[in-house]
């Protein structure tokens, strides 16, 4: 698994998106969270022992709920998914009728109807573009995203926007953490242009643990160790969907 990018969720293959997890010889992996399970090893959970396999099912039901969930909540922006559409497809998953959906949402049936049409109409343009993109992949001998010597890099997962400012490559994030960061992981300056904000907290970002719960306090001293004016680091993390945090800021995680 060392070969797989920093997101491993965007390597993975559809098959493993559907089972939420990635494993080789040594362990699985979940998409998620990013948790290990080492093969071979024995789990326990309510005084029952799995193997890796099972338990990192039983992980991804018991934390991160079904797959289709998960995907359903992600920004709009990496499903292409509207709201409404993510409404009616959580209802269709739960097998409701077409009538009930429809009295439940007050709308008309012909409407149900209408997004079914459009639902398969997106699928079948995603299976033919999924398609092309194979062999577009394998004809060159490169995924789309690789340029002759850099690689553009994929947002991360949780990302609140979607837009050019995540047009990054691998060497732009080399050069701009080489350049803003020094040798201990201290941030020199706070960049101004959003690109290199993006390149910046993420990076900051590795000094989370995930699956952790943090008070603002906790927070706090970490990035003032990083960063004098940690406040603002904090707001930022927030904002771009690196950190997420309590209504009441009482807790801060790193965002899954």
């Amino acid at each position: 698994m060392e070969g797989k990018s920093n997101e491993l969720f965007w390597d993975a293959s559809i098959e493993e998106v559907k089972k939420g997890y990635i494993e080789d010889e040594e362990c699985i992996q979940c998409l998620i969270c990013k948790e290990k399970f080492i093969i071979g090893k024995i789990y326990e959970a309510d005084s029952v022992l799995y193997d890796a396999k099972m338990a990192t099912k039983i992980h991804i039901e018991e934390k991160h709920g079904s797959i289709l969930e998960y995907l359903l909540s992600m920004n709009s922006s990496f499903t292409g998914v509207s709201d409404v559409q993510r409404q009616l497809i959580t209802l269709f998953s739960h097998g409701i009728s077409d009538k009930e959906i429809a009295s439940k949402l007050g709308l008309a049936q012909s409407t149900i109807r209408n997004h079914r049409y459009k639902l398969r109409e997106k699928e079948k343009q995603a299976k033919l573009f999924l398609t092309m993109m194979e062999l577009l992949s394998k004809g060159t001998k490169k995924n789309i995203n690789k340029m002759d010597k850099e690689v553009i890099c994929d947002a991360h997962k949780t990302a609140t926007t979607l837009d050019d400012r995540f047009n990054i490559t691998d060497k732009e994030k080399e050069t701009i953490i080489s350049n803003y960061m020094d040798e201990n992981g201290g941030l020199k300056t706070y960049p101004s242009k959003e690109k290199r904000k993006i390149i910046v907290l993420e990076e900051i970002t590795k000094n989370f643990a995930r699956g952790k719960s943090y008070s603002e306090k906790e927070i706090n001293r970490i990035l003032e160790r990083i960063y004098s004016d940690y406040a603002t680091l904090r707001r930022a993390m927030v904002e771009y969907g690196f950190l997420e945090r309590a209504n009441d800021c009482s807790k801060y995680w790193v965002k899954e």
